[in-house]
């Protein structure tokens, strides 16, 4: 059984000009000690969606429609409540700026402690030598002494490393990480990449990686979900997806990354714009910047159709071939 299973998530926005849908019926499953990179322009629906798995939708915000199953159990459909201590407890959570997810006020070694505490059944001293013990584990030098610091006297990657202690203080099944290296050096970020993939491995935890940075999925992720307009438009392996994208949105993306050993005199350019959340166009949402629509692209939402094994593209065109985009 997956740790996490998304059917059909929906999410909408209620407001004075009717309802806008940001996240569009996106369905995916996460299995233990596996890493799921979401990918997509900003405005795509990943950070909505991340927020939709772990109940923190602000208003007017809400799940419009399907469900979200963490071991079996359905989570999105609960009280206020008992959704917090599952996102303390099974869920862990690290975000973009670790200063918003740090309390300036409170010790590292508080916050760590505090969080143990609520969810495992230890005494201070236990939960004191846990805390220690993860930042070891995430890289922290000395944390025998460092525990004791404040978070303003942490460099933003070692800020970073105790955002992620604090998200696995509990030993969650499942971590979703929300553009996690964007705060940071592109020195760092490699550091803080392969730190979040052997620390979510050894603890057994099945990772949703949200980001906008190709480079950040090759190097982390098992499989990676690209999204475009609050829509899964393609997902599977991440070398069947870099090496043979089914989607003409997913070919413009890796087009446009640089290659090594390779000249040319410009990369390539997806033309135009996504567009606004009350100017969806019906059929296939990217329609109006694909090279390859033809007259059902316009008029016909595409499902997910197999390209190769375990990897699926939601496109009319899948016959046109990697080359014709290139």
């Amino acid at each position: 059984m997956p740790v996490l299973e998304v059917e059909d998530l929906t999410v909408a926005f209620h407001g004075r000009r009717g309802v806008l849908t940001a996240v569009d019926r996106v369905s995916f499953a996460i299995e233990r000690g596996e890493v799921l990179g979401m990918v997509g322009e900003s405005g795509a629906g990943k950070s909505l969606t991340g927020m939709a798995i772990i109940g923190l939708l602000e208003p007017p915000g809400k799940i419009a429609g399907g469900t979200v199953r963490l071991e079996g159990q359905r989570i999105d459909d609960l009280p206020a409540e008992a959704m917090r201590r599952i996102r303390g407890r099974k869920i862990g959570a690290i975000f973009q700026d670790p200063l918003t997810a740090l309390n300036p006020l409170l010790t590292i070694g508080r916050q760590l402690e505090e969080t143990i505490r609520t969810h495992l059944p230890l005494d201070a001293r236990a939960a004191r030598a846990r805390a220690i013990e993860l930042l070891r584990e995430v890289g922290i030098p000395a944390p025998e002494r460092r525990i004791d610091a404040y978070p303003h006297e942490f460099s933003g990657g070692m800020r970073q490393r105790v955002v992620i202690a604090l998200a696995l203080c509990a030993d969650p099944v499942l971590v979703v990480a929300d553009e996690p290296t964007t705060a940071l050096d592109v020195s760092i970020q490699a550091q803080i990449v392969r730190l979040l993939k052997k620390t979510c491995r050894e603890h057994g935890a099945a990772v949703l990686l949200i980001t906008h940075d190709l480079g950040v999925i090759a190097e982390t992720a098992d499989r990676v979900a690209v999204m475009y307009a609050g829509r899964l438009v393609e997902i599977g392996p991440v070398r069947s997806v870099i090496r043979d994208p089914g989607h003409p949105y997913t070919r413009g993306l890796m087009g446009a990354i640089p290659r090594l050993g390779t000249r040319a005199r410009r990369l390539v350019q997806i033309e135009g714009a996504m567009p606004r959340l009350d100017a969806i166009p019906p059929g296939c949402a990217f329609h109006p910047r694909c090279p390859l629509a033809e007259a059902r692209c316009r008029v016909e939402r595409p499902d997910l159709q197999p390209v190769d094994r375990g990897h699926a593209a939601a496109c009319w065109r899948l016959d046109a071939g990697l080359g014709a985009v290139a």
